[in-house]
């Protein structure tokens, strides 16, 4: 009986924090790797341990994903190479400061990062992955995303647009075999709160990186659609989306509400 390969896993940001633990993760299911991210020295020393622990192929790709170039050469490896049946968008970034302290620059940075490069790439496997009914594209959004009250704006509305993308694309793909998830962490001990200026022990309740992506595997397994590993009581999620879901079909209305029209 022939066993049947298992799809190669692109991890973006993988050279530490969560994407290196997807990469561990994936490496001891039996998955071979592509392991994009800025630091090369972390990127090939990630590459060499599960290569020698996990017995796996690792391939690595040193990219910006900012920079056109070289986002489009991870797209060129998304797009041609079929063995690549997983794409973990997990590369993001935050700001330091609040909004009246941030500059155009890195506001447009960070868009970059968090929103165009995480679409473009999805974009670039979907129609791969929905010609042949398989494949998975995973998210790593935030629970910031639905919280502005948390703060970081900027960086919020990037993820607010990760979790409505991943659950636009669950509507589109989901029908034709595709499994899209989008994973919410709340704070996570990663380098991210460093390089955005902040103080990672100084916040109230901060998650293992190593916990956090166990816990969205667990939800990857079940096909959720919306993993939110913090959250204790996953009906108070379930009642968010179902309110929601009610306001649909009373805002598709001809006239303005009553109390607009007695102003």
């Amino acid at each position: 009986m022939t066993s049947v390969a298992k799809p190669t896993v692109l991890i973006t940001g993988a050279s530490s924090g969560i994407g290196a633990v997807y990469a561990d993760r994936f490496a001891r299911r039996g998955h071979d790797l592509v392991l994009v991210a800025r630091d090369t020295a972390r990127l090939d020393a990630l590459a060499e341990r599960l290569r020698r622990e996990a017995k796996v192929g690792v391939d690595t790709i040193r990219a910006d994903l900012t920079d056109p170039a070289d986002l489009a050469s991870v797209e060129a490896r998304l797009r041609d190479d079929e063995r690549i049946g997983v794409l973990v968008n997990n590369a993001g970034a935050a700001l330091k400061g609040n909004f009246l302290d941030q500059s155009l620059e890195d506001i447009s940075a960070l868009i970059a990062l968090n929103v165009t490069a995480l679409t473009r790439l999805a974009r670039v496997a979907a129609p791969r992955f929905a010609a042949t009914g398989t494949g998975a594209i995973v998210n790593v959004a935030s629970v910031v995303g639905f919280a502005p009250e948390i703060g970081l704006t900027v960086y919020g509305a990037t993820k607010a647009f990760v979790l409505f993308l991943s659950q636009g694309l669950h509507l589109e793909l989901g029908p034709r075999g595709v499994y899209v998830q989008a994973v919410l962490p709340s704070a996570t001990r990663t380098e991210i709160w460093e390089r955005s200026g902040r103080d990672v022990d100084a916040l109230p309740a901060v998650m293992d990186t190593g916990e956090l992506v166990d816990a969205a595997l667990v939800g990857y397994d079940r096909r959720e659609t919306v993993t939110i590993p913090p959250l204790h009581d996953a009906g108070q999620w379930d009642a968010y989306d179902a309110a929601r879901r009610a306001m649909v079909p009373n805002v598709m209305q001809v006239h303005a509400a009553p109390r607009y029209r007695n102003g």
